[in-house]
């Protein structure tokens, strides 16, 4: 079943212009807003909490704009399955990659953290092809064996090494002399197998955020940058960096944590639509972490 869909179903539909895919997202939106309601309980549980100031009509608002988007995400996903270089960078520019390219002409590498807002998968696709620093991208991989193969196959066609979080520790500690750029999806909710995470306030709720970012930018002094991720239209993004610590080692514990997380706060409240709602993001508490312990 799964090469059919592939086959069939992903790839014919990836050899789509965007224009048609884009019509296709607008059915997709009335079929998973009003007919399916795909994790509408999710998406509306996170917005209320996140916004408890917002009247229900705007956080309806906020809701209908996020599963547009969401449809669109959906699409353009499929497309990069066959997407030129060309296109990509065209759909997913990077604004001031000059700040990156400066470390590496220190002979520096450096940690990417980001979140998921807006297109992730644009830019992650697109880093090796924008940045002079080999593009690392940490990843968990999936279950079904023929679909990891072939979105791993898409993921590294321009030359993205992906990284699975098991085998983090060992990748840092053998490859100190790669120029690299590590990038670390850092709003995802921590696993149970996760024994260390800090503790703050994101959208207006205690959240445990993933330490790991923080945790290698100490231990090997790499330099820390936000990647934010803007929409200019419908298919197109812009992305931006920014220096949070240049001298991670020398940093307290929990500010590079705090800065990455302000950050994609900042972002999240200037335009809510763009996040991914569907995520659980706060499905385990403080007393789930000392359960674990």
């Amino acid at each position: 079943m799964s090469q059919i869909i592939y086959y069939l179903i992903i790839i014919p539909l990836s050899l789509l212009p965007f224009w048609i895919l884009q019509r296709i997202s607008d059915v997709l939106y009335y079929l998973i807003y009003y007919l399916i309601g795909f994790r509408k309980k999710v998406v509306y549980q996170n917005l209320n909490k996140s916004f408890p100031d917002k009247s229900p009509d705007e956080i309806k608002k906020i809701t209908q704009k996020f599963y547009r988007h969401f449809c669109d995400l959906i699409v353009e996903s499929v497309k990069l399955f066959s997407i030129s270089k060309e296109e990509l960078i065209k759909r997913c520019k990077f604004t001031n990659p000059e700040l990156l390219d400066r470390f590496y002409d220190q002979g520096q590498s450096i940690i990417i953290v980001a979140g998921h807002y807006n297109n992730w998968e644009n830019f992650a696709k697109s880093c090796n092809l924008q940045m002079k620093h080999q593009a690392v991208g940490i990843y968990t991989p999936l279950t079904n064996k023929f679909f990891e193969k072939k979105f791993s196959e898409s993921r590294e066609l321009f030359d993205v090494f992906l990284l699975p979080k098991r085998q983090v520790k060992e990748y840092f500690s053998e490859n100190k002399d790669l120029l690299k750029a590590i990038a670390f999806g850092a709003d995802q909710s921590p696993s149970g197998r996760t024994k260390r995470v800090y503790w703050t306030t994101f959208l207006n709720q205690e959240t445990a955020v993933m330490f790991g970012t923080e945790k290698y930018a100490r231990e090997y002094n790499y330099p820390v940058i936000f990647a934010g991720i803007k929409k200019i239209r419908r298919g197109s993004y812009e992305v931006w960096f920014e220096l949070l610590e240049e001298n991670p080692a020398d940093s307290p514990n929990g500010a590079i944590t705090e800065k990455h997380t302000r950050l994609l706060e900042k972002q999240i409240l200037a335009q809510p639509e763009y996040y991914l709602w569907t995520h659980k993001r706060w499905k385990r508490t403080r007393e789930d972490f000392k359960d674990d312990a």
